[in-house]
């Protein structure tokens, strides 16, 4: 069985849904084992605040949604647009899911890098101001 976080081999650790009785089958699942107490609290501080339920996305997950649609549209309009999902061969499919994954994890790279660089910045700009300010106390 694979961890339900990160997909490593699970290691006998595992989460039930306290909130349902015992006799419904829900309360425990095989697909809720993990590799480590690390992915198991991870795991369930989500389980926690969600209730169960799918949480939605943010508005940085929606951003690269959105960004996969010019890629997507562009191979699309490659192998044809009238053509139904359902006649596309096993490698095309794939390369359409690669289109996509590729595009979204591009855009939360991006973003991720731009939002460290911010924060870089702040914090610099921080320690920058308590040398000033430790520099002005220990010339007093």
């Amino acid at each position: 069985m694979k961890c339900a976080v990160c997909s490593r081999q699970a290691k006998g650790l595992g989460w039930f849904n306290a909130r349902l009785r015992r006799s419904d089958p829900g309360r425990y699942s095989d697909r809720w084992v993990f590799c480590s107490m690390e992915c198991q609290n991870a795991f369930y501080q989500i389980m926690n605040k969600t209730e169960g339920h799918m949480i939605d996305p943010t508005e940085m997950e929606i951003a690269a949604m959105r960004s996969c649609l010019s890629p997507l549209g562009e191979y699309v309009g490659e192998i044809g647009m009238t053509r139904p999902l359902a006649d596309y061969s096993r490698e095309e499919v794939l390369t359409l899911v690669d289109v996509v994954v590729s595009a979204y994890q591009a855009h939360m790279l991006a973003e991720h890098e731009r939002m460290a660089a911010r924060d870089r910045t702040f914090l610099e700009q921080r320690i920058a101001q308590q040398q000033t300010t430790a520099e002005i106390r220990g010339a007093m």
